[in-house]
């Protein structure tokens, strides 16, 4: 096994976002994806594991149960795509049941180092994959991936969690249509969405007591502080979670405690900060099953199978690019 990391130039771009980000009138906010450095990767891991936060173990179930069928429905050779792999444990069930027919080939992408080599560890033991991983941005990962597609061999491209849901809606759709636009016809995409659920379910998953929520958090500023030779008063800054309702999402912020300035130097910019005034880090987005469906259509795919877990709502869907 391998894991090929092709590393950019990554620096430049976090200190563009993060300058844009906080330097933007009225909501200040960085991009979601910063949140997944080796701390923060390490740190998702072990939310996870929470009691409070059902999301992965009901990925993890729909995938022990109906990973054969998910196989059964896939034409000819394949090879497996993974936008966000992960330590790569989910993966293994999907792994194993395609190794049951044919040798396989998997392509991680991350842009967690650590993640990937995680997965590598995770997934040693199964013989029959050779693992080639990439530490790219997903679009580019995917286009890596299907540069080295053999010919009459069809991809799958698993997207599991929820990270679907960390995108806006509009912006969701976008990003299914360009994934899209990289497949051929009879390529599949196996999709993850978290279903609607309670108000108070959803605040204790983004809110847990243990604190390891606000650690993943307050992190992103520990790593402008390391990456961006900032000065961030972390202990100056809290975790909130809260709902929008409209948006049928929940929000992660961090909220400043007091009137504060923080300086980025990499980024050549100084933040002020007012009491109460926050940062949006993340958006978790919920569906319904039906709307996959719609989802799928208006994006060049056609969704052929939906398998929904009952104890935490959560929908594995399977799509197929038409």
């Amino acid at each position: 096994m391998l894991v090929h990391a092709i590393t950019p130039n990554t620096s430049y771009e976090f200190a563009t976002d993060v300058r844009a980000g906080l330097a933007r009138a009225g909501q200040k906010e960085l991009p979601s994806k910063y949140l997944y450095d080796d701390v923060g990767s390490a740190l998702f891991e072990v939310i996870s594991h929470l009691p409070e936060y059902g999301l992965t173990r009901a990925d993890e179930r729909l995938l022990q149960r109906h990973s054969r069928d998910i196989v059964d429905r896939l034409a000819g050779p394949v090879a497996v795509a993974e936008l966000g792999s992960g330590s790569g444990k989910k993966t293994r069930q999907i792994l194993e049941a395609l190794c049951s027919r044919q040798l396989t080939r998997y392509y991680p992408i991350e842009i967690s180092r650590a993640a990937l080599l995680m997965c590598e560890r995770e997934l040693s033991d199964i013989d029959c994959i050779s693992i080639l991983g990439f530490e790219r941005e997903y679009l580019d990962g995917l286009l890596e991936v299907a540069a080295h597609r053999s010919k009459g061999q069809h991809l799958l491209v698993l997207f599991l969690g929820s990270t679907i849901g960390n995108f806006d809606r509009p912006a969701g759709i976008q990003f299914l249509a360009e994934v899209r636009r990289i497949l051929q016809p009879g390529d599949s995409l196996l999709l993850g969405t978290d279903l609607m659920k309670s108000n108070s379910q959803l605040l204790a998953a983004y809110d847990d007591e243990l604190g390891v929520t606000a650690a993943f958090n307050l992190n992103l500023l520990a790593r402008i502080n390391r990456d961006l030779d900032a000065d961030f008063n972390i202990a100056e800054f809290e975790h909130v979670a809260k709902i929008n309702h409209q948006n049928r999402s929940v929000e992660m912020h961090l909220r400043s405690m007091c009137r504060q300035t923080a300086n980025i130097r990499a980024a050549e910019i100084s933040v002020e900060f007012l009491e109460g005034e926050t940062i949006w880090t993340e958006s978790s987005h919920k569906y319904s099953p039906e709307e996959v469906f719609d989802m799928a259509r208006a994006t060049g795919f056609r969704c052929v199978a939906q398998w929904v877990d009952e104890q935490w709502p959560f929908a594995e869907n399977l799509l197929v690019a038409e």
